[in-house]
């Protein structure tokens, strides 16, 4: 099998189930390998390369935690999904413990399951667009630093950015006259891209919007539903 972010590998006991969901996800474009166990699931794992892994809990002789654990070993960075008939509080957090993505219980609706399936995929491929190297920026009356993290508008003393509001500056400069998606500043500073997180982005524009308001030729956009859009007039 070719190397595909596309590429799933469903470790699940049920055979009629596996089949089913299986099927489901190959209707929809996804290279699916299905193991009927954990020891199984693990030769599959390191024989391919998979872009997600769907791990029952209860599996026959080597369960979904302890797949998981020797997975996050090899590729500590593929993302996992664990199916359990039960929600136990336990064995949920363990599962998180463990580095889940996301954490079904039986039975569940295959359509949820699809759009979880395609969020973490976006993500992925947002993560790995290349980053610009570029670290030092002159714009209208600023000079700034993305590996000093300073800011300093004319001969004014330098402003120490904290990491995030750093980050986010050097994205919207990257962008700079064109839309940053939010969703791509929430998944590659945040890792993550929820209610609490494009909140938490929000404070952190108007901080930035605060250090440049000095010039009034520079304005930052909220494009709504979007992103940002950061202009220098």
């Amino acid at each position: 099998m070719k190397s595909n972010l596309k590429n799933i590998l469903l470790v699940e006991d049920d055979l009629n189930f596996g089949a089913i969901l299986n099927d489901f996800l190959n209707l929809h474009s996804y290279n699916v390998v299905l193991a009927k166990n954990g020891i199984e699931g693990l030769e599959k794992f390191k024989k391919n390369e998979f872009g997600l892994c769907i791990l029952d809990v209860m599996l026959p002789f080597k369960d979904g935690f302890t797949l998981a654990k020797e997975i996050r070993e090899i590729d500590k960075n593929v993302p996992l999904f664990f199916l359990t008939a039960k929600s136990l509080k336990d064995d949920v957090l363990k599962g998180y413990k463990l580095g889940a993505d996301d954490y079904l219980t039986k039975p569940f609706d295959s359509d949820i399951l699809l759009l979880k399936i395609k969020s973490i995929f976006k993500r992925k491929k947002l993560i790995s667009t290349k980053q610009n190297i570029k670290f030092e920026f002159q714009f209208a009356n600023f000079n700034f630093n993305s590996k000093l993290r300073t800011l300093q508008f004319k001969k004014d003393s330098a402003v120490k950015l904290s990491p995030k509001e750093n980050e986010l500056l050097k994205m919207l400069l990257n962008h700079l006259n064109d839309l940053m998606p939010r969703e791509l500043a929430l998944v590659k500073i945040w890792n993550d891209d929820n209610y609490f997180t494009s909140r938490s982005m929000d404070v952190y524009i108007a901080k930035i919007r605060k250090y440049l308001s000095k010039d009034s030729r520079i304005e930052i956009e909220n494009i709504h539903g979007e992103g940002f859009r950061m202009i220098v007039k």
